[in-house]
């Protein structure tokens, strides 16, 4: 049985590698390897740790989703960040900043309760709307959002990978999605 539940401090681990796992079944092919290969599990959850994800007083919410007494994905969201900066946030508007799930749990609904409870949680805060930023080359995550009723909305931009070696960032396309928190 499926449930959804707040992260909380001792989560910071087992989200990172629901995190890890998830970036590199679904960018694979998107992103390089090597970049892939060198996610660390360690330094994602202390990244979690230090931007204390799991506090309530954090404007950002992540929700877990549970199955077998293990966690099988997140959603983090919150306000709208203003070109894609915690610093800058618009309170009008609201944002799921990162949906992912444990690629074992693919197609099993966990991605549809995740996006449903994050929604409801806009909502609750009294957002009618929300974005999405989705890489353009991620065919699975634009279906999905497109499945969840939220479309293109023509804002563009571009996500930097950092590569090894010195080289410059390689530049990913980003769409930006739209959709109604509840439908009508």
């Amino acid at each position: 049985m499926l449930t959804i539940r707040r992260e909380e401090p001792d989560d910071a681990e087992t989200v990172a590698r629901v995190h890890v796992r998830g970036w590199q079944a679904g960018y694979a092919g998107i992103m390089p390897a090597e970049v892939l290969g060198r996610l660390n599990v360690a330094a994602w959850a202390q990244r979690r740790r230090d931007m204390a994800t799991a506090d309530p007083e954090n404007p950002f919410t992540t929700l877990l989703a549970e199955s077998g007494g293990r966690v099988t994905g997140f959603a983090t969201f919150g306000p709208y960040r203003i070109n894609q900066s915690r610093a800058e946030l618009d309170p009008t508007c609201g944002e799921v900043v990162g949906l992912y799930v444990d690629p074992t749990s693919w197609g099993d609904g966990t991605a549809v309760a995740l996006l449903a409870a994050a929604r409801s949680g806009l909502a609750e805060r009294g957002w009618t709307a929300y974005r999405v930023w989705v890489l353009a080359d991620n065919a699975r995550a634009r279906r999905f959002y497109a499945r969840a009723g939220l479309s293109p909305d023509g804002e563009e931009s571009t996500y930097p990978v950092p590569l090894s070696g010195g080289r410059a960032p390689l530049a990913l396309a980003e769409l930006r999605y739209t959709g109604r928190v509840h439908d009508d």
